[in-house]
């Protein structure tokens, strides 16, 4: 297989174990039955912009050529802070982008990574999300109108419980189990008033409180590294050894682990 990677294809069978596809290009390689076996990805030196096609040589935004990165709006620094949406301002980049993105309804979720840790999600992107991340637990606890309504949400309950994931643990093990509905009950009493502020501050703001039942998530691996080596083709061309297993979008190999959506639009030599 020769081709530019994209983000692994991600999907929960009917056993929640996360069965894994990598994207070369068009073609596909189902990864869960490799584990255990050889693997081989060479970078060919060359990066080709996500959008555009044309070749970089350096990739922004997982996977943009600067130009790219200048002009989408899914580049811009609100995708990442979504409180600081500046749509209604008439500033948005791509404003039909933002429309199909960002004026949908959000998820807001509570997941166990490398600890409990808060979220959000367009309402199209669970359980995911959670996979992308590692988690091994998964619960939506609002449902509401915008991504940066979501976002408002987030930046509060970030200061009760952790919004990112140490990676380097999620790739040691599971976390240790988490009742998220009994976590969510004794934190959302301390965001009461302000979640009254923000659905009285705009009619267009819409907040559901959700009742779901938990999602709990299995990954193919047979064994965690004790110690994290992270491989990287901006500094090595060839990553190569048994695939001991997969979390979040990390290959787990016993020579290293590799983050293969941060390699997006690397062009590179697949064998086994």
């Amino acid at each position: 297989m020769l081709g530019t990677l994209d983000k692994m294809a991600v999907a929960l069978d009917e056993n929640h174990l996360a069965q894994y596809t990598l994207r070369v290009a068009e073609q596909r390689l189902a990864l869960n039955p490799l584990i255990g076996k050889s693997l081989t990805l060479s970078h060919t030196g060359n990066i080709f912009c996500c959008n555009c096609g044309k070749k970089t040589k350096k990739s922004y935004s997982q996977g943009h050529c600067y130009v790219c990165m200048q002009k989408l709006a899914s580049c811009d620094l609100c995708v990442m802070k979504p409180e600081t949406c500046h749509y209604d301002q008439g500033t948005c980049r791509e404003p039909e982008w933002g429309d199909t993105h960002c004026m949908v309804p959000h998820y807001i979720y509570l997941s166990n990574t490398s600890g409990i840790k808060v979220g959000i999600t367009r309402h199209t992107q669970l359980p995911t999300r959670w996979l992308d991340q590692g988690a091994t637990q998964g619960l939506p606890i609002f449902k509401v109108s915008s991504r940066q309504l979501s976002g408002l949400i987030e930046v509060e309950l970030a200061k009760l419980i952790a919004d990112k994931t140490n990676w380097q643990a999620m790739l040691k093990g599971n976390n240790n189990e988490i009742d998220l509905k009994a976590k969510a009950e004794t934190l959302l009493p301390s965001i009461e008033t302000r979640l009254h502020e923000l659905a009285m501050s705009r009619g267009d703001y819409k907040i559901e409180r959700l009742t779901e039942t938990e999602t709990q998530i299995h990954y193919p691996v047979s064994e965690f590294p004790k110690k994290i080596k992270s491989h990287n083709f901006d500094k090595e061309a060839v990553v190569s050894g048994t695939l001991m297993g997969i979390k979040g979008q990390y290959l787990l190999f016993d020579t290293g682990v590799i983050n293969i959506r941060k390699f997006t639009s690397y062009e590179v030599e697949v064998s086994y």
